[in-house]
């Protein structure tokens, strides 16, 4: 097998790595919770992975898999500005507040 190939076999399985951390992440944080909560974290690495997987996929050719990690990146791209806003909500309610 060529170099070229084993560093994209590599990155396809980092991808599906950090992909499968990010529900890791969310049941243990769900478990010391007592109920199902997503942490920020998960986001990140939907992201992380979801960006990966789709530079596997575009390397790969594959229309199917490049949709839908694009369409997902897209999602988590989102989630992860809804928190920001919102954080930052809540930091000026505080500041306001002070």
């Amino acid at each position: 097998m060529d170099t070229s190939k084993v560093i994209w076999i590599t990155i396809g399985f980092i991808g599906q790595g950090l992909f499968t951390g990010r529900f890791l992440i969310q049941w243990i944080y769900s478990e010391k919770k007592r109920k199902s909560i997503i942490p920020t974290a998960f986001w990140y690495f939907s992201l992380a992975g979801g960006v990966t997987l789709l530079a596997y996929a575009i390397h790969r050719k594959d229309p199917v898999f490049i949709a839908g990690q694009a369409t997902g990146v897209v999602v988590y791209v989102r989630n992860l500005t809804l928190i920001s806003k919102e954080r930052k909500r809540l930091r000026m309610q505080a500041t306001d507040g002070a």
